[in-house]
């Protein structure tokens, strides 16, 4: 017999019926990975990492065990420790195996499966750490517990034991598979009261695509997420790949839904984070295990619990995040659409019983109070608790279970109606804040629509609304046209000279515009400068806007090149990043940068009269002590421009709207956080912080920078 027959001989020997038996179910997995974890790129890793953290943090919500490390190491694996009780180590006299042998080979097989350990717990199929198992090169698991130390190795889902190098675990040592029968090694002693679980794992790059890898930044927002939803759970994540510049934070939050929207919350609050929590009961149908081996169904009582923490802020943004036993559901489900019905609900009897009170009469009272206008800067962690909950799919996006939107809606209705109708003072100036900015909403989408309407372009056949003072440009080309917003009718005048009418129209502003950073929805469409803005632009505002209804491709506020004129710019801006924000994430809004000097360089028998424009004190000087070392000749009298009138058509064009020529800032949100914060501090109510601001800055003002 030659020796590739011996070899294959001895393989097929090995090959027994314990392969079988362990692989059956996990050959499956392999086989259609994307049924379990959604995708094999960085996302499906993502997911295998999420079920062994979430099985820890089970653990922790049931009461047991208040510390998890993750840890990233620079061999490309990653291990998750808790302090649980530890996976059973003892036999499960179904199968004959180890608990930690049924957890980490058997589909449908854990603690959670039936509901025998867990109340409540994110996962419910019992296949998390069995496929995890299945789609890892190789797969080691330690637990602490009755004073021992335990250990198994599994290769792709296949119980064994490792030949490890003097260097330490290596995915592609050389693996001995159980053939007769499992061992659950005890490879070290532990203090009784120790207990815990420690599972390190290498994703198979068979499955996974090459270019798949955890990210740090991902588990450090569910880390923090986590965090918040239990209470004294301390998370601690280190990032070890490159040993040079390691990474490591820590999360543990005492207080919970509250907290977290407190921290999620971009904009500045209109109420305080009020907190909703209640119960409610449901039957179900499951099928339940006999003794005898036999699936029965039958009708289980199961209780639902409900928690929300909620406010309203200045903004318009929604920002909405929802959990099932603090598994994140980013696409919602049945408890979401409770809380929106339920909240949607009880706002349109609070504004129907205050109609009077908040002015809806006429065409406002025929008009009905939407989702979207309730929704707006609307900040909620809508967390439900229920064992067994039915997902769509393994990845736990979306929430099935079909009684919990009755159970949510009712809480959220019974709850949110009391602190509305609260007879305390500052709860109720609250509750009247929260119907005036909902009714606000409701009045700024009707203008909107409608100003939407009569402000798209007309052709030559129709007779045009748009405000009279607007100097339109004849193209209808989105892209290539440009609206300039100027300062004043003097400069306006200059700039009809200036401008290529073919694509650049202009709108004159008188003044400066309103803040509306301190104003209401309601004042700011009432401004005349406001409106005609938004008119103009013709993409609607706030929650309404649309990009690509925008009649123009580059917004440019032209404005003087002083403190009267930055100022100016600054309200511009600010009703741009309040109401018309996606034109500065898209970069359509940009700052002309008009000259202050302008230089008369003197001519010669080879040169002819030269003009240079400067833009600060310091490239004047530099300007003109270039000119001197060149030996060129220049007026004295250099002219200074105070503002754009001053200018003739040829210099605005020159310096300021050619497009050849001109310079032009654009305006970026790159950190809208940190701009929301700016604009709040220098351009919102509250004065104490600007008034600290303003002293603290005192010392290193330049006086000599003043232009006055």
């Amino acid at each position: 017999m030659s020796e590739g027959a011996t070899k294959m001989s001895a393989v097929a020997n090995d090959y027994s019926a314990r392969h079988l038996s362990v692989l059956e179910g996990l050959e499956a997995v392999r086989k259609r990975p994307g049924m379990y974890i959604g995708t094999t790129d960085s996302r499906g890793l993502m997911h295998c990492l999420w079920e062994i953290i979430d099985n820890s943090v089970d653990e922790a919500l049931g009461g047991f065990g208040d510390r998890i490390e993750i840890v990233l190491h620079p061999d490309d694996s990653v291990e998750v420790r808790d302090s649980g009780r530890g996976i059973p180590v003892d036999i499960e006299p179904k199968t004959g195996l180890t608990g930690v042998e049924v957890v980490m080979t058997k589909l449908h097989a854990g603690g959670k499966f039936g509901g025998g350990s867990y109340a409540a717990s994110g996962g419910l199929h019992g296949v998390g750490a069995s496929v995890v198992n299945a789609l890892s090169e190789r797969l080691d698991v330690w637990v602490d517990r009755g004073g021992k130390t335990h250990h198994m190795g599994f290769r792709r889902g296949e119980p064994g034991y490792f030949k490890d190098p003097a260097s330490g675990a290596v995915p592609d040592a050389e693996f001995m598979p159980f053939v007769t029968g499992s061992e659950l090694a005890v490879v070290g002693k532990v203090a009784k009261a120790r207990t815990g679980t420690r599972i390190r794992y290498w994703a198979d790059r068979q499955i996974f695509n090459k270019t798949a890898s955890f990210s740090y930044d991902d588990l450090l927002v569910r880390a923090r997420q986590t965090a918040f939803l239990v209470p004294g759970l301390t998370l601690v994540v280190r990032d070890q790949r490159n040993p040079a510049e390691p990474h490591e934070e820590e999360f543990r939050y005492e207080g919970g839904a509250k907290d977290f929207v407190d921290f999620i919350a971009a904009d500045v609050a209109v109420t305080d984070t009020w907190e909703l929590s209640g119960q409610g009961t449901y039957t179900e149908t499951v099928p339940v295990l006999k003794p005898n081996g036999h699936l029965v169904s039958e009708e289980v009582e199961r209780e639902c619990t409900v928690d929300v923490a909620l406010r309203w802020g200045t903004g318009y943004e929604t920002e909405t995040r929802s959990f099932v036993n603090i598994i994140s559901t980013p696409k919602g489900g049945t408890h979401l659409a409770g809380f929106e019905a339920g909240l949607v609900k009880v706002l349109r009897a609070q504004i129907a019983a205050n109609a009077r009170r908040l002015k809806l009469t006429g065409k406002d009272g025929a008009e009905r109070i939407e989702k979207d206008d309730i929704m707006a800067g609307l900040t909620a962690v809508v967390t439900v608790r229920i064992p067994e909950p039915q997902f769509e799919g393994q990845t736990k996006e979306v929430l099935g279970t079909g009684p919990v939107r009755g159970i949510v809606a009712k809480v959220v209705e019974q709850q949110l109606a009391a602190i509305l109708t609260s007879t305390k003072r500052d709860t109720k100036a609250q509750a009247n804040t929260v119907l005036e900015k909902v009714v606000a909403e409701m009045r700024a989408r009707v203008a909107a629509r409608k100003q939407k309407e009569i402000s798209r372009r007309k052709n030559a056949l129709e007779t045009s609304s748009l405000p009279a003072k607007l100097a339109d440009c004849r193209s209808n080309d989105v892209e290539q046209s440009e609206l300039f917003i100027v300062e004043g009718d003097s400069a306006l005048g200059t700039a009809k000279l200036a401008r290529r009418s073919d694509f650049q129209a202009l709108l004159p502003i008188r003044g400066k515009i309103l803040n509306v950073q301190k104003a209401s929805v309601t004042d700011m469409l009432h401004n005349a400068e406001c409106a005609s803005i938004i008119q103009v632009v013709g993409a609607g505002s706030g929650r309404t806007f649309d990009l690509d209804a925008a009649r123009y491709g580059k917004i440019i506020l032209m404005t003087d090149a002083d403190v009267d004129g930055a100022h100016i710019r600054t309200l511009l801006l600010t009703l741009f990043f309040r109401y018309m924000r996606p034109l500065v994430d898209a970069g359509r809004v940009f700052a002309a940068v008009p000259p202050l000097h302008r230089i008369e360089v003197s001519g010669s028998a080879r040169r002819e009269k030269e003009y240079i424009y400067t833009y600060s004190e310091k490239e004047l000087q530099e300007t003109l002590r270039d000119l001197k070392r060149a030996g060129r000749k220049f007026k004295d009298d250099i002219q200074r421009y105070k503002g754009l009138g001053e200018m003739d058509a040829d210099q605005l064009a020159e310096t300021t709207m050619d497009p050849g020529k001109r310079t032009l800032r654009r305006v970026t949100s790159a950190d809208a956080a940190a701009a929301e914060r700016v604009f709040e501090l220098l351009m919102g109510n509250d004065v104490a912080p600007r008034r600290d601001f303003i002293i603290a800055g005192a010392a290193s003002l330049d006086r000599s920078r003043i232009d006055a």
